[in-house]
């Protein structure tokens, strides 16, 4: 924000009135302005209580200098042809406590209104005593407005510095809040390190989290609007996000709005003080989706994908047990292996005869009854342990999910 410079614009019905009436009026003025001043300030602290007197190195209010000092630069370029440029640092200082106190700028600008008020009423006095006529007043507070703008132009100015840096400074303690509750160390000793960050934030502690992993779209893209209550940070490589009592009325609506045109995944629910589970979960659904795994081009719910998220997390593990147990189908050709495997796991899915499993594969009950007499040969008596059963679906299901076995009807 450029701070536009205080201004006082002499108009020509003031251009009219006689150079010793002007010089009257400024003189009445100046005389007045430290009581002014003084009554400004009175009615502004007993309006705005909590406004913190600030006080200059010779103990006088810096409000008080700074109002006195406007009302004097105005004046005295009342009887000259010129504009003034002031900016007294007191203005920016004040704009700049209001931001830091997190107050809005609505107070600001009527405490502003209230000044200009009382100042008027002042000037209108003098003028009437000196017969100042009533245009050139109108144009005289026409110019005190234009004046008053420029000091609340340097206000704002200090208003936005300091609710950048407040902003600033919030993300700081929040990200250090993330940090510690996302950490999977120290976990009984951190409560209290928790509570007390937390509570500088202003964020309630929850008693169930879900952590979400955000991978950042192609095009440059602002921070999703994700609610009041949700940690965001926009920082990491991928944006991590703390959504607190993830299943509340209206969360899963709110969070599915705002992350619109984003992707990612979300964590399950846990406890607090397991948020660095749900992260964990969450980061491996974004590995699953980046490998073409999991679904892209949106923010995935981990709760809806449990089963691609146990079965192809372990990967050395699952692909060791596949090599044990496919171990019969070696000898057959790649498309005839590939068509028993999708035989062999809709039988042990349906548990039923040829016909059942037929219509699972579509295709006709005899050529399921001469896969599963080829499926006894190879397999022998393995195919009727409960153990060998579970461990071949749980392969089968998983060369599935990567694509390597074709859908079921069902599934499709």
């Amino acid at each position: 924000m450029t701070a536009r410079p205080a201004t006082v614009t002499v108009r020509s019905a003031w251009s009219e009135v006689p150079r010793s009436q002007v010089r009257r009026f400024t003189a009445l003025a100046m005389a007045e302005a430290p009581a002014l001043a003084e009554e400004i300030l009175r009615e502004i602290r007993r309006e705005y209580p909590h406004l913190p007197v600030v006080l200059d190195d010779s103990g006088e209010p810096m409000a008080l200098v700074g109002i006195r000092r406007a009302i004097e630069v105005f004046v005295q370029h009342l009887e000259s042809a010129d504009r003034p440029r002031v900016h007294p640092e007191v203005f920016q200082e004040f704009g700049r406590g209001e931001g830091l106190e997190g107050r809005s700028l609505d107070a600001l600008q009527a405490i502003y209104r209230l000044g200009v008020r009382l100042a008027w009423r002042r000037f209108a006095e003098i003028g009437q005593r000196v017969d100042i006529p009533p245009p050139a007043m109108y144009e005289l507070v026409d110019a005190g407005y234009e004046y008053l703008d420029g000091l609340v132009d340097q206000s704002l100015r200090g208003y936005a510095e300091a609710a950048a840096r407040r902003a600033g400074e919030r993300l700081r303690l929040q990200r250090r809040l993330m940090e510690l509750l996302l950490s999977e160390h120290h976990r009984g000793e951190r409560a209290d390190a928790l509570a007390e960050r937390a509570a500088r934030v202003g964020w309630p502690l929850p008693e169930k989290v879900a952590v979400g992993v955000l991978l950042r779209p192609a095009r440059e893209a602002v921070a999703p609007a994700v609610g009041q209550g949700v940690l965001l940070d926009m920082e990491y490589e991928r944006p991590h996000m703390v959504v607190p009592e993830p299943d509340a009325a209206g969360r899963p609506e709110l969070l599915h709005r705002a992350l619109s045109g984003w992707a990612g995944a979300i964590g399950p629910p846990v406890p607090l003080a397991d948020a660095a589970k749900s992260l964990r979960w969450a980061e491996a659904a974004v590995g699953l989706m980046e490998r073409g795994l999991l679904p892209g081009g949106e923010v995935l719910l981990c709760t809806e994908h449990t089963e691609a998220l146990v079965l192809l997390q372990p990967e050395e593990l699952i692909d060791d047990l596949a090599v044990r147990c496919l171990a019969p189908l070696a000898e057959c050709g790649p498309t005839h292996a590939r068509r028993l495997a999708e035989t062999l796991l809709a039988w042990l899915e349906t548990r039923g005869g040829a016909p059942e499993v037929a219509a699972r594969l579509s295709v006709h009950p005899q050529t399921v009854r001469y896969r599963l007499r080829q499926i006894r040969e190879l397999w022998g008596d393995e195919v009727d342990d409960p153990d060998r059963r579970f461990e071949l679906e749980l392969v089968l299901r998983a060369q599935r999910l990567r694509g390597e076995l074709g859908e079921t009807g069902t599934r499709r």
